[in-house]
């Protein structure tokens, strides 16, 4: 039943409107996730990626993903991301069947392994959300290496289009794929067969997510 696409709605917190995306599975997917709801392996129903106002301070995002969750009748464990990013800015690809919808923001780029910053509060936020489908079952070895193509592919974007960062301190991903059918894949690597097309989605929706949140920004 993969892909499909995310519905968009909206909300009103603290007297503005911020919208949002929703994917509800006809069928449970398998998933791994960083999200702060949801995050980890296991068995999802649903995803959002909220968008939220750039001085988002709340420490219980978890809290908040499920009270929007609860607010759009979604049931059964789900996947919650947030991102300073209008997800209306939101950019697909697709692969041989892969879907990627990815949200780009890089109000602060920054290298994996740098050094610690004690500013990085001070800083505006940006982050880069991934939300992958597969279309065939995976063991959860090969989702876990999926999520490493997906990240090599989107270091590969930034780099091509001279963005000094491996991303933003706040980047979140999600892979899901069926969790039924044939034997499930063991690979997940970029040589393999949904890896590769995991690859090639994420870097293309990523590069032109870049591209948009340039010329948005106007850097």
């Amino acid at each position: 039943m993969l892909p499909i696409e995310p519905e968009l709605h909206h909300r009103i917190e603290s007297g503005r409107s911020f919208p949002l995306h929703v994917w509800r599975f006809a069928d449970p997917v398998r998933a791994i996730a960083s999200g702060p709801l949801g995050g980890g392996l296991g068995e999802r129903h649903w995803v959002i990626n909220a968008s939220v106002h750039r001085g988002y301070d709340r420490l219980d995002p978890d809290d908040h993903l499920t009270e929007l969750a609860t607010s759009f009748d979604l049931t059964g464990p789900g996947v919650g991301l947030l991102t300073a990013v209008d997800v209306n800015h939101a950019v697909a690809a697709d692969d041989q069947g892969v879907r990627v919808t990815a949200t780009v923001g890089l109000g602060y780029p920054t290298w994996a392994a740098a050094p610690p910053d004690p500013e990085r509060n001070a800083h505006p936020v940006g982050t880069i959300n991934i939300v992958a489908l597969v279309p065939a079952p995976l063991t959860d070895a090969a989702l876990v290496n999926a999520v490493a193509t997906a990240t090599e592919a989107k270091v590969q974007a930034l780099c091509e289009r001279d963005v000094q960062a491996t991303g933003t301190a706040s980047d979140a991903i999600i892979v899901a794929c069926v969790r039924t059918g044939a034997v499930r894949d063991p690979f997940g690597g970029p040589r393999s067969t949904w890896g590769s097309r995991l690859a090639r989605a994420v870097h293309a929706a990523v590069d032109i997510g870049i591209v948009h949140w340039a010329d948005r920004s106007g850097r």
